[in-house]
């Protein structure tokens, strides 16, 4: 059994086509990258609503695209917020690429996302971890920091 973590895509962005594990630039996902490689799993990967999975090592250019809620008065102009259809095709690709790379039935899944990025593929993954389940933002961070190798 292998050691799989997913981390999600945050909308904070750098400006600039960079590798994915440096485009990203909010604290959450900066905490949960580092937690990640605390954990020492066998393989990451990131949760991204516009390319699905990803390898941190990619090489992605800035993107604006969700897939959580966000009400249309606080969405910047040019967001495209995925609809129920586009995520439930959106998870059968992040389950598809998952399947090529790992194994969804004996693999261990550690998962630092919201629901809008796990609802969608949780039903496929045997053996799953949610260790930010319930937490509101300031505790996932507590949490992180306080769990993770990086201060």
């Amino acid at each position: 059994m292998r050691t799989v973590v997913l981390i999600s895509c945050v909308s904070k962005k750098g400006v600039n086509k960079a590798k994915a594990k440096e485009l990203y630039k909010s604290a959450l996902f900066k905490y949960s990258l580092a937690y990640a490689y605390s954990i020492k799993p066998d393989k990451i990967f990131i949760l991204s609503a516009l390319h699905h999975l990803l390898d941190p090592e990619t090489e992605i250019a800035p993107y604006d695209v969700t897939l959580s809620n966000v009400p249309k008065n606080k969405r910047k102009p040019g967001l495209k917020v995925l609809n129920t259809e586009e995520k439930d095709e959106w998870g059968k690709k992040v389950i598809e690429q998952l399947s090529q790379q790992t194994d969804l039935k004996n693999d261990r899944f550690v998962v630092l996302a919201g629901q809008e990025y796990i609802n969608p593929i949780i039903k496929d993954i045997e053996y799953f971890n949610l260790p930010l389940e319930g937490l509101r933002y300031g505790e996932r961070l507590a949490f992180l920091k306080k769990h993770s190798n990086n201060d």
